[in-house]
């Protein structure tokens, strides 16, 4: 059911920081209305004589300046674009480019992002059509993303002008992009957006550029991967970045891309051992360890282990000076003694879950999880015959508890929360250990929680809850989706309809409206496979749920119709970290 570790970020204020979104955004459209396409490509590539710049802006045309904003909604996003005088109904699209940019630099899931492109129409100083490049990732109040949001704000990473090229082909585009970079204009990546049929090339402005914009698009319309892949080959080695639909560039031509695919086993079993040999609590010296003494800690081969710890430097989970090896940030997760320790995890990825993938083709071909081919019987039950097996499972799943930090900020948990008269009830069907109800009680102490589990698990979950104030505020209740209880108020499913194929999850979701008051919400935490098929956790996953479970992840608009079929409608998508989300449905 969960996994993972999250990534948080500090929450700023809203109010100031909308005020900031419009200001920019309407300096960005005064900006677009005013520019000449000639007078503009001199000023951001000073050095063009004459007939170079007469050749540029025969070839392309100033089309608009960019502007990344963060609106809590989407009825707030359109208000400010009126607000600016802009088309509050341009149309939406999803940014592939932008969002994996994103991903990037904050080290984030791409399916975390919901960025969008609108590009509202504005006219030029002799009339010619313009439009101001609005990117908007959501951000509600409290969300976990809002880290990012007052990062991007301070930098303006993706404010940037974009010029058109008129009559693209590999030639005109060849002498562009050379022309760009002979007046010292920098690779600065791009991509190929299949939504519009475009293609984008990044560059970085000269030092002496005259506008205070740092960045530089050329678009051209149609797909131009090939020009794109050499575009994206001159980036800095430093800090590469490349399109998820880009053509291998020369420094890794298509063998050496499918052969580090296929040596992805590899590394899921030098994790695995790194975790079985507690490596990482062998290294308990600052300076660093040697290899001599970590194979006389751990009971390992000096030699074998040398190699070991060489590919886990190479992964970047240990480093290496003149003193031994020491454990990275990332490292450190595999500590059985870290707060939110993945090492349970490893342990799962390597170890029977690997297993039962060797059986992925029995599961492409059958339709049958390759878990129950290996296992003869389905997880759950296997887990339940091995009670150490179950414990490191439960485990696993408690590692990713705080991924789930902006959940007790939740607008329908705060509004139980505060509501008069008598407390308010949160009830978590399957909820593992108590992980996320403990958070939500801890957050809310006038709340009450009812955790329903199957018997081992729920001992698990007394013991653990017990050592806490929210323990005194929850009842336990053993038993299965057929005994939802019928008196709570707000009703959480995390990461539960993922294990099961839609008619289980009807029957799930039909256990919870029947059992629910009518005033009563229901959330919903799952991943999303994202609508445009873009690189996501959530498409993993789904092999994973297929191989193992006979589960699978699904789109919003998937999830919209089950709980359609069971009397419950959606009525609200709040992006949490790694590619899940919450899912907020109550009664129509």
């Amino acid at each position: 059911m969960h996994s993972e570790h999250p990534f948080t970020t500090p929450t700023p204020t809203v109010t100031a920081h909308a005020v900031d979104d419009a200001a920019r955004l309407g300096a960005t459209a005064g900006f677009v209305r005013e520019q000449e396409t000639s007078v503009l490509l001199s000023r951001v590539l000073p050095g063009l004589d004459g007939p170079e710049l007469r050749a540029l802006t025969d070839r392309c045309r100033f089309a608009h300046a960019a502007v990344l904003v963060f609106p809590p909604d989407e009825h707030a996003l359109r208000a400010e674009l009126a607000a600016c005088g802009l088309p509050a109904d341009a149309k939406a699209q999803p940014s592939v480019v932008v969002r994996r940019r994103l991903a990037a630099r904050h080290h984030r899931d791409p399916a975390d992002l919901e960025v969008r492109i609108l590009r509202p129409e504005v006219r030029g100083p002799a009339g010619e059509q313009r439009a101001v490049e609005v990117f908007a990732l959501t951000v509600p109040p409290g969300s976990g993303l809002c880290g990012i949001a007052a990062e991007e704000r301070r930098a303006d990473h993706e404010a940037h002008l974009a010029f058109d090229v008129a009559r693209p082909d590999p030639l005109v585009l060849r002498g562009l992009l050379a022309s760009f970079a002979r007046h010292g204009a920098a690779a600065d990546g791009g991509g190929y957006n299949p939504h519009e049929d475009g293609t984008v090339f990044y560059f970085g402005a000269p030092a002496d550029t005259k506008t205070e914009y740092r960045r530089v698009e050329l678009y051209a319309s149609g797909d131009h991967r090939d020009v794109l892949a050499d575009h994206l080959a001159g980036l800095p080695a430093a800090r590469p970045e490349r399109a998820p639909d880009a053509t291998p560039s020369a420094q890794e031509q298509p063998a050496e891309t499918l052969l580090r695919l296929l040596t992805g086993a590899w590394t899921t079993q030098a994790l695995a051992t790194c975790a079985r040999l507690r490596l990482v609590e062998a290294m308990d010296r600052p300076t660093g360890t040697g290899v001599p003494e970590l194979a006389r800690s751990v009971g390992a081969h000096p030699q074998s282990l040398a190699t070991l710890l060489r590919y886990l430097a190479m992964l970047g989970v240990v480093s290496e000076d003149p003193d031994g090896f020491r454990p990275t940030a990332l490292g450190a997760l595999l500590d059985a003694r870290a707060p939110g320790s993945m090492r349970p995890l490893a342990l799962m990825y390597g170890g029977p879950f690997y297993q039962s993938f060797a059986h992925l083709t029995h599961t492409v071909r059958s339709g049958r999880p390759g878990f129950e081919h290996l296992y003869g019987e389905n997880h759950f039950d296997h887990f339940a015959r091995d009670p150490e097996l179950a414990a490191l499972f439960d485990q696993s799943m408690a590692s990713s508890a705080p991924m789930f930090d902006p959940l007790p900020s939740h607008p329908v948990v705060t509004a139980a929360a505060a509501a008069p008269g008598r407390p308010r009830t949160v009830v978590d069907i399957a909820g593992g250990t108590g992980e996320l109800l403990d958070r939500i009680l801890t957050a809310h102490p006038t709340l009450r929680g009812i955790l329903l589990e199957r018997p081992q698990v729920v001992e698990a979950a007394r013991t653990r809850l017990s050592a806490g104030d929210a323990g005194e505020r929850c009842d336990y209740r053993a038993g299965d989706f057929a005994d939802v209880p019928a008196d709570g108020d707000v009703y959480v499913l995390s990461r539960v309809l993922h294990d099961w194929d839609d008619d289980r999850c009807r029957a799930i979701l039909r256990h919870c409206a029947d059992a629910m008051p009518r005033h009563a919400d229901l959330l919903v935490v799952e991943r999303l496979l994202p609508a445009d098929g873009a690189p996501s956790l959530a498409t993993a996953w789904d092999l994973h749920m297929m191989c193992n479970t006979g589960g699978r992840e699904r789109t919003a608009d998937h999830y919209a119709r089950l709980l359609g079929d069971c009397g419950l409608t959606l009525v609200g998508n709040t992006p949490l970290a790694l590619g899940a989300h919450t899912l907020h449905a109550r009664r129509p």
